[in-house]
C-alpha cells in the first residue's frame, strides 16, 4: 500500500496553481496562546493521569457487569475528574492575548491586563521542581506590575515545561518578552 505522505512523491502529487489563502490558529495574533512548547514532562505526567483515568473506567465497567450500577457511576465519576484534571494540567502555564497575560495553574487563573504590566523579567530564587514541595535554586520568569506585587508564575526552568532544557526556557522567556513588547501600550 504506497503512503504518498511519507515519499518524496508527496511533492509530485500536489495540485498545481495558487494554494488557497488559510489561516491556521497558531497564526492568528488576535487569539489566546502559549508563547512556548509544553515540557515532555507535563505531557508524561498527563499520559499518567490518563493512563489511570482508563484503568477506572475499565474497573466502571466491569462493577456494572457485575449489577452495581451506584458503584459505577462513582467510578465514571472519578474518571471524569481524572480526565479534566489531566486536560487542566496540559493548559498550565501562561497564556498570551491581546486582552492581557493568563497565567493558568492547576486549580486558578489569573488575568492581568496589558494596562497593568510594567515588565517582565527572570529572577533567580528558590523555585519548586517539577511542582513538588522541595525547592531548588532555578530561575523563574516574573511579571512586574505597574501597581501591586509581581505576579508569581509557574514558569520556572525547574518546572514540567522547562526541566533539562535551559535553551528551551531561555527561548521562552524572550518569546514572553516580545509578545509583552507587542501587546503592552506605551
Amino acid at each position: 500500500m504506497p503512503l504518498p505522505f511519507l515519499t518524496a512523491a508527496r511533492d509530485d502529487a500536489a495540485p498545481a496553481g495558487p494554494a488557497p489563502e488559510v489561516v491556521l490558529p497558531y497564526e492568528d495574533r488576535a487569539r489566546r496562546r502559549r508563547p512556548y512548547r509544553i515540557g515532555p514532562w507535563r505531557v508524561g505526567g498527563a499520559a499518567l493521569v490518563l493512563l489511570l483515568a482508563s484503568c477506572v473506567l475499565f474497573s466502571a465497567l466491569i462493577i456494572a457487569v457485575a449489577g452495581s450500577l451506584p458503584a459505577a457511576g462513582i467510578c465514571v465519576a472519578v474518571a471524569a475528574l481524572l480526565i479534566a484534571a489531566a486536560v487542566r494540567l496540559v493548559h498550565v502555564g501562561v497564556w498570551l492575548s491581546p486582552e492581557g497575560l493568563r497565567q493558568v495553574r492547576l486549580l486558578s487563573s489569573t488575568v492581568v491586563p496589558w494596562a497593568d504590566v510594567a515588565g517582565v523579567r527572570t529572577v533567580q530564587q528558590p523555585v519548586r521542581r517539577l511542582g513538588l514541595p522541595r525547592t531548588v535554586r532555578g530561575q523563574a520568569l516574573v511579571v512586574a506590575r505597574g501597581r501591586g506585587e509581581p505576579v508569581v508564575t509557574v514558569v520556572t526552568d525547574q518546572g514540567a515545561d522547562f526541566l533539562g532544557r535551559p535553551e528551551r526556557f531561555a527561548g521562552a522567556v524572550a518569546a514572553v518578552e516580545r509578545r509583552v513588547a507587542e501587546f503592552r501600550p506605551v
